[in-house]
C-alpha cells in the first residue's frame, strides 16, 4: 500500500450511496436517480471522475444548499431597509347573562344595549419603517454579503477536497493494479520453479524438504496475489464512495500507461508553489473574508450606542352591534389616521451593547488567527508534498538501479538452481529480494507521480496522468 500524506483540507465522507437503479448497457450504464438520470461513462479515467464527483458527491452538493441559503440571507439583510406593513383584525363576542343593560364605547359614540350578547369588530393596517439605526442595517448587508461568498468558497474548498482525495485514490488503484501483475509474474515463476524442483528431485538433486519450501512459496505467492486483487477491490470501494456509487457498480478504470517522465519531472520550488496558493486556495480567500466579516461585526455591535429612530403609520376602523347605525356608517365613522415617529435612545441596557462589541473584538481577534493558522497549514501541506515528491524521485532512481542488479542475480542464482548448483534457500531469499525491489520501485513511482500533481494543483493546475 502506499504511504500517502494525508491533506488536512477537508475530513471525506464514506459510505453515503447515489439512491436509485442502476442498470447496464453495451457503451454505457445509467443511474436512476428519484428526480433525473445520470449517464455514467464507459470508462472511468481521473478527469471523469472528478468531473462526476463535483456534480453528485454528497458533501459539495450540502455545501451548494448551505451556499444558496447565504443568498437568501443577503436579500432578506436588503429587506431590512424597506418598511413592514401588516394588516389586523380582531373580533371580540361577549355575554353579560347577569346585566340587563350595557353600555360601550364604539368609536366615537356611547351604545346602550340590552341584549345580553355583543360584538365587536376592529380592522388595522400599520406600517412602521426604522429611518436610523446607526447603520446596522447596512453594514448587516455587507457581512452577509461577505458570509454568501465565503460559502460560495467553502463548495469550492470541499470540490478541491474531492479533487485531491480522488486523485489519491486513483492513483492508489494504479499502483494496485501493477502491484497485482507483479504478483502474478512471481507466482508464475514459481511454479515453473516447482515444477523444475519436481524434476531436480526425482534426479536426486534435491530433496524433499527442498520441494517443500518451493510448494510453500506458491503457497505464499499466491495469497500475495489475493491480498493484492482484495487491496485493489478496496482502493475501487473507495473511489466509488467518493462518486457516490453503488457498491456492486462495475467500474472500468483507465490505466494509463506512466513513463519515467511522468515520475521525474521537474519540481517546482516550495515558495513559488506557496505564493500562488495564497492567492489560489478558496480557504484563505474564505478566511481573509472572514476577517471582513468580523471587522464589520464590530461595527454592527457599535450601532447599539446609537439612537433609533423609526416611523410608523396606520389606518383602522370599527364596529359593533346594538348600534343605529349600519356596518358601513359605522366603518365610515370609526375611521382613523395616525402617523408617528418614535427615537429610542440607549441609556443603560445591562452591559449588553459593551458586552457585544467586546465580543465582537474576540471575534476579529479570532479570525485573524484563523487566517494565521490556515496559512501556515498550507505551508506545512505543500513542504510535506514537496519533500514527498522530491524523496520519491530520489529513491525511484535508487530503486531502479537495485532493481536491476537485484534482476541480474536473481536470474544468475535461478540458472544456477536449475542445474543443481544452488539450493532452495538462496534462490527463495533471491526471489524474495528481486520482489521486495519491484515493490520499493512502484511504490516510489506512484509517490512522486501523486505528489508532483498535487504540487502542480497547489499551483492552479488541473490534476492530469497522461
Amino acid at each position: 500500500m502506499i504511504n500517502v500524506r494525508r491533506l488536512t483540507v477537508i475530513t471525506l465522507l464514506a459510505g453515503s450511496m447515489l439512491p436509485g437503479i442502476f442498470a447496464q448497457s453495451t457503451s454505457a450504464q445509467t443511474v436512476a436517480g428519484s428526480r433525473n438520470e445520470v449517464q455514467l461513462p464507459s470508462q472511468w479515467d481521473l478527469q471523469t471522475c472528478i468531473d462526476y464527483a463535483l456534480q453528485q458527491n454528497i458533501t459539495i452538493r450540502k455545501n451548494r444548499v448551505n451556499a444558496q441559503s447565504s443568498q437568501i440571507d443577503v436579500k432578506t439583510a436588503k429587506a431590512a431597509l424597506f418598511p413592514n406593513l401588516s394588516f389586523s383584525t380582531s373580533h371580540n363576542v361577549v355575554n353579560r347573562p347577569y346585566q340587563e343593560t350595557s353600555n360601550m364605547v364604539s368609536g366615537s359614540e356611547i351604545i346602550s344595549s340590552s341584549s345580553k350578547t355583543s360584538y365587536n369588530g376592529n380592522y388595522g393596517l400599520n406600517a412602521s419603517w426604522t429611518v436610523y439605526n446607526g447603520n446596522k442595517r447596512l453594514n448587516t448587508i455587507k457581512q452577509e454579503k461577505l458570509n454568501s461568498q465565503v460559502a460560495e468558497l467553502d463548495v469550492e474548498t470541499s470540490a478541491n477536497s474531492i479533487r485531491e482525495s480522488i486523485a489519491q485514490t486513483y492513483v492508489q488503484i494504479l499502483y494496485a493494479a501493477e502491484s497485482i501483475k507483479v504478483n502474478e509474474n512471481t507466482l508464475k515463476v514459481s511454479e515453473a520453479q516447482l515444477a523444475r524442483g519436481k524434476e531436480l528431485l526425482a534426479a536426486g538433486s534435491i530433496s524433499k524438504s527442498d520441494l517443500a519450501q518451493l510448494e510453500a512459496q506458491v503457497s505464499t505467492d499466491r495469497y500475495q496475489l489475493v491480498t493484492a486483487e482484495t487491496t485493489l477491490a478496496n482502493y475501487k470501494l473507495q473511489l466509488k464512495q467518493l462518486l457516490e456509487l453503488d457498491g456492486e457498480q462495475e467500474m472500468n478504470i483507465y490505466l494509463p500507461a506512466l513513463s519515467d517522465a511522468n515520475v521525474l519531472t521537474p519540481l517546482p520550488t516550495k515558495q513559488n508553489v506557496y505564493t500562488s496558493a495564497l492567492t489560489l486556495r478558496p480557504e484563505i480567500e474564505a478566511e481573509k473574508l472572514n476577517v471582513k466579516a468580523s471587522e464589520l461585526g464590530i461595527s454592527i455591535a457599535k450601532s447599539g450606542y446609537t439612537p433609533t429612530v423609526s416611523l410608523s403609520a396606520g389606518i383602522g376602523t370599527n364596529h359593533t352591534s346594538g348600534s343605529d347605525f349600519t356596518f358601513g356608517e359605522q366603518v365610515k365613522n370609526g375611521w382613523n389616521n395616525s402617523l408617528g415617529l418614535s427615537v429610542s435612545v440607549p441609556i443603560f441596557n445591562n452591559r449588553q451593547t459593551k458586552s457585544a462589541v467586546q465580543k465582537a473584538k474576540l471575534q476579529y481577534e479570532t479570525s485573524m488567527l484563523n487566517l494565521l493558522d490556515e496559512q501556515k497549514t498550507l505551508y506545512k501541506a505543500i513542504e510535506g508534498l514537496w519533500l514527498d515528491a522530491n524523496s520519491a524521485q530520489q529513491r525511484y532512481v535508487a530503486a531502479i538501479e537495485k532493481l536491476k542488479s537485484t534482476q541480474t542475480s536473481y536470474e544468475l542464482i535461478s540458472e544456477q538452481f536449475n542445474h543443481g548448483m544452488k539450493n532452495t534457500v538462496e534462490l527463495l531469499t533471491e526471489k524474495n529480494n528481486l520482489l521486495q525491489a519491484q515493490q520499493e520501485q512502484l511504490q516510489a513511482k506512484y509517490m512522486a507521480i501523486l505528489n508532483t500533481q498535487l504540487l502542480k494543483f497547489y499551483q492552479g493546475e488541473e490534476l492530469t496522468l497522461n
